[in-house]
């Protein structure tokens, strides 16, 4: 699911956003992983704080690699701008396996994925870095990879092992 360039190196991951009159963005670029899942978090609870979101897209056109737990934070927002806004997130990508990596979850059944490149004209600003307790962050694994196999069962074997061990541990 990661692309890496000449030298075998991924791009450090991050994330751009922007929110204007109920209209969210959030532009991943580069290698998006754990690490910035805390800020992504934050984030996402004022999307889920605000009362007229109109729109949410998720653009992954510069994203070369999304782990897991990203994965399951992109869940956590389609699933609840769904219930609560009655909107699907839109989610435009081209990388090959990412695309795959979301088919083969089950996302295409909470989001619009679009391959085309959308017309977006938007002032983005660096989402922020949050210093998150390691328990918080181990909360926050656990909870994406929860959703991710409640969004699809075929997904349960591939994290069982990794929900029992934070679960124990």
């Amino acid at each position: 699911m990661c692309i890496r360039d000449r030298n075998g190196e991924m791009s450090s991951g991050k994330i751009l956003v922007s929110d204007e009159q109920g209209n969210y963005l959030l532009k991943f670029s580069g290698d998006v992983r754990v690490t910035l899942c805390g800020s992504l978090n934050r984030h996402m609870e004022t999307i889920f704080g605000s009362e007229h979101v109109k729109q949410v897209v998720v653009d992954m056109l510069e994203a070369e690699c999304v782990d897991s737990t990203t994965l399951g934070l992109m869940a956590k927002l389609g699933l609840y701008c769904r219930k609560e806004y009655n909107i699907n997130v839109q989610v435009f990508c081209q990388n090959p396996s990412i695309l795959r990596t979301l088919d083969c979850m089950g996302f295409d059944e909470i989001f619009d994925i679009v391959q085309e490149v959308p017309d977006i004209d938007v002032e983005l600003h660096d989402i922020g870095s949050v210093d998150t307790e390691i328990d918080e962050v181990q909360r926050q694994v656990l909870e994406a990879h929860k959703l991710l196999m409640q969004l699809n069962p075929d997904n349960n074997k591939e994290f069982t092992d990794l929900i029992r061990a934070l679960e124990s541990g």
